[in-house]
């Protein structure tokens, strides 16, 4: 297959199909650019590669105190004679105290991992979240007032003590607050990858790269085997793209170099037929490309591995379907159908990541594949995300600096003067004396022994006394009276104090190129200085290194947002979705739940980092000032300690101050008025005290009134009985009397009546017998003898 290149360059044309760039003639055509782009100079004139990792050894040789020495002797041979020199030429490791204080510094400093769901589904609900608890905080009092009338709770809420006061408070609780399941899940899935792979130590490799070499990278990868690996990129062994953005957003190719055996090149790749190994084996060309030989195993390869991004043309088929619906079918991108009114063509064009191996030194390509389970953002899946995160926070042009880098002629300058100072510590004599031997002559102990030059030493080093004549025996002024006398040399001590002040040059100038000042490293506190300009030098220096801080968090955030594209894919498949799960809390049962839909979901990934010591100050500071005024209580200073956010913790604390004015004011009010209601209602106590203690009088009055009322009422109803009583009696004998006298009256009148009916019926019976007289004549009849005769009844 013929292969185009673009003008002027070794890499083939992109302008080509789908199918010819997954051809292994097309792979094998962007590895042997990329080993042309790196190696073309061959190893003895050297290469951007070889360049690029003898930069870096360098680097690395200086903050570990191993730089090569050559060069120092250099300095100080003599037309390359060492012979009179005896020196230690062990370098002085100065630039790996200040290389730790900047690592440790950073590796010390903690973060959280913060998921954002933004998809369409977990905005709608943290927005209805949200309304829900707008409408209880704007209806509170009348949903109070309902529940304690009629006993129905209408609240949205579950929590009622959660409901915010005013729309800042709103908003706070959104963002301190609320959490929704499935972000917890997505916070959950990276830090238990994160652990997995034990990315606190690859993040310490990274900081030392940042700060030794200026450049770091870590890589992000899954395979059904492992799921989902974070691995260390060294940076010595790494190519890329030429790119002069310092987060290498911009390249198109990047990969490593690695050294492996040849059991382990054939389990990898399976498919390398035996006569292959052999060859690649006995190509002597390949060790041609590992440097820092000597010290590297014999029996190793080297194979480039590299990621190649390009673009694919993704073409599908619409046709309209006889029921009148519109059917998508994906085809090459070489599908040119005629025009048609059943059918039409739509395509894109979108970035993909080909992965590639090739054996340096020989034509053996090992891989040239399009990369599987590639890492794309929900928002533009055109777009695709290589699977390594660099970055070099001080590239210029495409070179690179360091903090080491810019200290190394300081460096060489120490370890210089440092040897200066051995020689000329090996120079100096120490300090001896002078004897005058004739002055000893004249001198005559008295005990029968002479002076000699022994005894004159022995006394003067053990007593420091010295026996002498200031006359000879001949009585003349004896010249040597002092036989001994010391001899003092001060010449090596100036040159010490010179190197000395040159040293300390030197470290200054470290001091003042690198940031890392005296307040940093706690070196030379000085007793005289203040606390509070130790701390402002402090932040001055770590001001000076923000930049490496930076650079690590981008990476981390970097392999974060990898992570959570490929979480996605690790779910697609039975074992790493259970793999994942089981690792993920097993307690959270709603986290196991919602990890299930993790692939539906888009997330937006960040870094809370927790607070440094200045922001700390000042926010304990604005707390202490809080507390010492009464703006807030104990609890509220506990609760703004727990948050990391620096900025939302000091709006929460005037949030919380406002709402402890309010409160105040509010307390004060109720204060006043129950003092009004206190003083009311002692004046209402005296005012009733005397109401009731003329009440009292009145009442007694009343009472001796009432009982001298009720003692003529009694006498009054007592009178009044016995009047009735007597007027009863009256009534009784009248109505007796009026009883008798009726009695009376009516035997009166029956008799009478009595009386009348029989005079009536001894009429009508006279007049009966009269009339039957006459009607039978006969005789006449005496009445009044008749009625003498009849009984009287």
């Amino acid at each position: 297959m013929n292969i185009y290149t673009n003008t002027n360059s070794a890499f083939p044309s992109q302008v080509v199909s789908n199918a010819e760039k997954s051809s292994i003639e097309y792979g094998d055509q962007v590895a042997q650019a990329i080993e042309y782009e790196w190696f073309k100079s061959g190893r003895v004139n050297g290469n951007r590669y070889l360049t690029s990792w003898n930069n870096f050894n360098t680097l690395r040789l200086y903050a570990r105190g191993e730089q090569p020495i050559q060069k120092y002797k250099d300095e100080l041979s003599i037309n390359g004679d060492l012979s009179y020199l005896n020196l230690d030429w062990k370098p002085v490791p100065i630039l790996s105290k200040f290389v730790d204080i900047v690592v440790n510094g950073i590796s010390q400093k903690s973060y959280e991992i913060k998921a954002f769901a933004q998809d369409p589904s977990s905005i709608k609900k943290r927005t209805s979240y949200a309304s829900k608890l707008q409408e209880d905080m704007l209806s509170i009092e009348y949903l109070d007032n309902l529940k304690q009338v009629l006993g129905i709770d209408l609240y949205q809420s579950a929590d009622t003590s959660m409901i915010p006061e005013t729309e800042q408070e709103l908003e706070l609780h959104m963002q301190l607050s609320y959490k929704q399941a499935i972000e917890i899940a997505e916070e959950e899935a990276i830090s238990t990858v994160f652990a997995k792979n034990k990315f606190n130590l690859i993040r310490r490799r990274l900081n030392m790269d940042l700060a030794v070499c200026g450049i770091a990278a870590a890589k992000t990868n899954f395979n059904t085997a492992e799921g989902i690996t974070v691995d260390y990129v060294d940076p010595a062994y790494m190519i890329y793209s030429y790119t002069e953005d310092p987060n290498f957003e911009d390249i198109y190719y990047v990969g490593e170099i690695k050294s492996i055996t040849i059991p382990e090149l054939k389990k990898e790749f399976p498919h390398i037929s035996e006569e292959e190994l052999k060859r690649i084996q006995e190509m002597p060309g390949n060790r041609q490309y590992v440097t820092g030989w000597g010290g590297y195993d014999e029996n190793t390869v080297q194979v480039l591995y590299f990621d190649y991004k390009t673009y694919n043309d993704q073409v599908f088929k619409i046709k309209q379907t006889d029921q009148g619906l519109t059917k998508a079918i994906e085809k090459d991108d070489t599908f040119n159908p005629p025009e048609s009114d059943m059918f039409e063509k739509v395509s894109r064009s979108i970035e993909v990541l080909y992965s590639g191996a090739k054996v340096l030194g020989t034509n053996t390509m090992l891989k040239w594949e399009l990369a599987e389970n590639m890492s794309r953002p929900y928002a533009d899946t055109t777009k695709v995300e290589m699977n390594y995160s660099i970055c070099a926070p001080r590239m210029y042009k495409g070179r690179i600096e360091s903090l080491v880098s810019k200290c190394i002629g300081f460096a060489d300058m120490i370890q210089i003067t440092h040897l200066k100072l051995q020689q000329v510590l090996s120079r100096m004599v120490p300090d001896g004396v002078y004897l005058d031997m004739d002055g000893l002559a004249e001198v005559d102990l008295g005990n029968g022994t002479n002076y000699n030059p022994a005894e004159a030493l022995n006394m003067y080093f053990q007593t420091g006394s010295i026996v002498g004549r200031s006359l000879t025996q001949e009585g003349d002024m004896n010249p040597g009276k002092v036989p001994i006398q010391e001899l003092t040399s001060s010449n090596g001590y100036g040159k010490i104090q010179s190197l000395i002040q040159t040293y300390q040059y030197y470290l200054q100038m470290i001091r003042d190129v690198t940031g890392l000042n005296e307040a940093r490293d706690g070196s030379t506190p000085d007793k005289q200085t203040l606390v509070g300009l130790q701390k402002l030098a402090a932040n001055a220096s770590n001001v000076a290194t923000r930049h490496i801080n930076q650079a690590s968090l981008y990476i981390t955030l970097r392999m974060a947002e990898n992570i959570s594209l490929k979480i996605a894919d690790a779910l697609e498949f039975p074992l790493t979705a259970e793999s994942l799960k089981n690792s993920i809390s097993s307690f959270n049962s709603k986290t196991l739940k919602e990890v299930q839909d993790l692939n539906l979901h888009d997330f937006g990934i960040f870094l809370e980092l927790e607070p440094d010591e200045e922001e700390e100050q000042k926010l304990e500071a604005n707390i202490q000032v809080a507390l010492a005024n009464g703006g807030i209580d104990l609890d509220d200073a506990i609760d703004l300690r727990q948050i990391k956010n620096i900025k939302l913790a000091n709006q929460m604390l005037k949030i919380k101050r406002k709402a402890k004015m309010a409160q105040d004011q509010e307390n004060q009010q109720a204060n006043i008025q129950a003092q009004a209601n206190a003083q009311a209602s002692t004046a209402e106590k005296t005012a009733m005290a005397e109401v009731q203690k003329q009440e009292a009088i009145t009442g007694s009055k009343v009472q001796y009134e009432q009982a001298r009322t009720q003692m003529e009422i009694q006498k009054l109803e007592v009178q009044a009985q016995l009047d009735q009583q007597k007027m009863q009696m009256q009534h009784q004998f009248d109505l007796e009397l009026a009883k008798l006298e009726s009695q009376t009256r009516t035997q009166v009148d029956q008799q009478r009546e009595s009386a009348k009916d029989k005079r009536i019926k001894m009429e009508g019976t006279q007049q009966s017998k009269m009339i039957t007289q006459r009607q039978n004549e006969m005789m006449p009849i005496d009445f009044e003898q008749e009625a003498e005769e009849q009984p009287i009844v």
